[in-house]
């Protein structure tokens, strides 16, 4: 009996059943030439299927209307489906919306209002009493006099523009002679140019510290604001 070694030694079997095929590689003669194909390849029946090409259906519905089968024809609905098939009915108190424009009836239109009507109708007009006594009259709103405070009259009067206001500068305004002839000094040209720095590439050390920033030292002041913030002991 083979061992389980042995067993798995042994190579997996062709399952496409190739012939034996020598190599083509001959040192005396050459092979002879064959006409036939020199692999023949034998398909399991689970790949001739998936190799079959697939089949389309060239039936078309000419009409999308068809025929009604004589049972369909015959058929009796039940009292069930009759059931579902009614509409569903409002409810109880539902009336159906009014038109925006309803039409009005002939009373209506031929309707006259009464003295009371006409009297509500007339706008309030609110009245002041004039003068003291009993001989005082209602007088309208609009013919009280109105007089304001002084305080009033003070906060009415519109505020001035200041003696100095010389109002908004146009955008565009004209250059003066002294400016456009004028020569910047050497210093002013000195500070204007950009600091001159080397490249890193030429020996620029970004992380080098000035021989000044070196030999500082700090004031009281700063020493002052270095200390940290005293704290509260606990007595035992």
């Amino acid at each position: 009996m083979a061992t389980r070694t042995q067993r798995l030694a042994q190579p997996k079997p062709d399952r496409l059943r190739y012939p034996d095929r020598r190599s083509v590689y001959w040192l005396d003669e050459l092979q002879p030439e064959r006409t036939g194909s020199t692999t023949k390849a034998e398909l399991t029946p689970r790949w001739l299927e998936l190799s079959r090409s697939k089949k389309f259906y060239s039936q078309v519905t000419l009409s999308p209307i068809w025929e009604v089968s004589e049972r369909a024809l015959r058929a009796v609905a039940s009292n069930r489906l009759c059931s579902l098939a009614r509409p569903r009915a409002p409810v109880a108190g539902w009336q159906p919306d009014r038109p925006p424009l309803a039409p009005l009836s002939r009373a209506t239109q031929t309707a006259v209002a009464t003295s009371r009507i006409c009297q509500l109708a007339q706008p309030k007009r609110r009245l002041v009493l004039e003068g003291s006594g009993h001989k005082s009259k209602p007088v309208p709103m609009t013919h009280i006099p109105c007089k304001a405070s002084a305080h009033i009259e003070l906060l009415a009067t519109p505020k001035h523009d200041h003696p100095k206001f010389e109002g908004e500068r146009s955008v565009c305004w004209l250059v003066s002679r002294a400016a456009r002839n004028y020569i910047a000094s050497q210093r002013l040209l000195e500070l204007s140019s950009p600091k001159e720095r080397k490249a890193l590439f030429e020996g620029y050390d970004p992380y080098e510290v000035s021989r000044a920033a070196r030999s500082a030292s700090p004031s009281p002041r700063i020493r002052q604001l270095c200390l940290p913030l005293p704290r509260k002991c606990s007595s035992n």
